[in-house]
């Protein structure tokens, strides 16, 4: 269900395909925070791309040289304790289906828990691999996922379901890259270049602001 602006014929929604042990994921999530805290009216969905799930049978490498690009683009370090798991193999086949369920779910709870799951990753060198590894998370987020959620072999039927809605954004954007951050004011997309929001994400709100302006809309005023 979309959340209606000052038009009862507008209505707007931000996309964030990401994935949940994505580098540049990361780094792009303060971004979706900031717009969030700004325009809390905007729907918010949340898309795990499952790029580094193992679902498929393939397997993304991440090379130092890769987290080095990143921490270039974005002016930040990685923690020295992620880097140390760059020579592990990584799945976040859990991680799709508890963000998934989440968003579907309890859908106020989906950022916040995407931010604690980053952090996990990222800042402490959580694999995020089984339920052990997601256990405190979810505890402090005072969560219920069911038992298809802990599935770390297999996508969940709704997981699958929203992968496949992924796909068929990304071949309407023509980029399967990720992450990606879409606004869409009724049937228009709107491609927003996270790349130059990366060391300043608060500016990344005045660019919404311009987009809703072009449509006559003020996400302050509902």
């Amino acid at each position: 269900m979309t959340t209606p602006l000052s038009s009862e014929q507008s209505s707007v929604q931000l996309f964030f395909l990401y994935d949940s042990h994505c580098p540049w994921s990361f780094v792009t999530t303060p971004l979706v925070n900031e717009i969030h805290k700004a325009f809390p009216q905007i729907t918010l969905n949340l898309w795990h791309s499952a790029l580094f799930s193992s679902y498929n049978g393939t397997e993304v490498l991440l090379k130092k040289q890769d987290i080095r690009d990143v921490e270039q683009l974005a002016d930040m370090h990685f923690s020295t304790n992620y880097q140390q798991t760059l020579e592990q193999s990584r799945d976040s086949t859990l991680a799709t289906n508890l963000m998934t369920w989440a968003q579907l779910k309890t859908p106020n709870l989906a950022l916040p828990l995407l931010n604690a799951l980053q952090k996990a990753h990222f800042v402490q060198g959580n694999s995020l691999k089984n339920q052990d590894d997601l256990a405190k998370i979810i505890a402090e987020l005072k969560l219920s996922p069911p038992a298809k959620v802990f599935k770390s072999d297999k996508l969940s039927k709704d997981a699958q379901e929203l992968v496949e809605e992924v796909f068929a954004l990304q071949e309407i954007i023509a980029t399967q890259a990720i992450p990606a951050l879409l606004l869409a004011i009724d049937d228009e997309l709107i491609l927003l270049n996270h790349n130059f929001y990366l060391t300043q994400p608060e500016a990344i709100v005045e660019a919404v602001q311009l987009e809703l302006n072009k449509h006559h809309l003020n996400a302050n005023n509902t």
